[in-house]
């Protein structure tokens, strides 16, 4: 009889908004994600072909924080021992809220591959959903079709599919589809 193996105990995370120290653990899940495809080529996030360097990092990082400063942007942060582990951002869709589509809000999230299975995701979006309530009307996102997981976890949050783009993304010889999502934020449109 095989006994399974131990699991390791989960630190106990806490969710907050972005903080400028945030970088280094921000930029360190998202350069594992590189590693991982290396290893499964399925997974469910779109990256470009080869890690960005430091520099680009930085450079992405000052322009999220100052979208979330500006209000532009809606960012939650999953920390754990003072170390952000993970990231739920959306950002507005145009240049302004006063943009044809200014009321639209598009959804990103990022979990640390150790801490994932862990309700880090779950906390991060019901958290940043909360904090575009009035602020967006109609939040959107892309998901790969087959990432199963993650389109019950927006599903369960009240995201609905709209449409699939077919081979949209391409890795080496492998394409993937991406189901693309949406949840209406207006106060008639809720508890549907």
């Amino acid at each position: 009889m095989t006994s399974a193996p131990p699991q390791r105990p989960r630190a106990e995370f806490a969710i907050r908004e972005l903080r400028w120290s945030d970088f280094d653990g921000l930029r360190e899940a998202y350069y594992l994600l590189y590693d991982e495809r290396a290893v499964r080529g399925d997974i469910g996030i779109t990256l470009f072909g080869r890690r960005p360097s430091y520099s680009d990092e930085v450079a992405w990082f000052s322009h999220l924080y100052q979208r979330a400063l500006s209000g532009e942007a809606v960012v939650s942060v999953a920390e754990v021992e003072g170390r952000a582990i993970g990231n739920c951002t959306v950002g507005r869709v145009g240049p302004s809220e006063d943009f044809e589509m200014g009321h639209v809000g598009e959804l990103g999230i990022l979990v640390h591959r150790d801490h994932r299975g862990a309700g880090v995701g779950s906390a991060l979006l019901a958290s940043a959903i909360e904090q575009c309530r009035g602020k967006f009307e109609l939040l959107r996102l892309s998901v790969f079709s087959v990432n199963v997981r993650a389109r019950r976890l927006y599903e369960r949050f009240g995201f609905v599919p709209v449409g699939t783009l077919p081979r949209v993304v391409r890795r080496g010889n492998n394409y993937f589809d991406e189901d693309v999502m949406v949840l209406d934020l207006r106060p008639s449109h809720a508890n549907r």
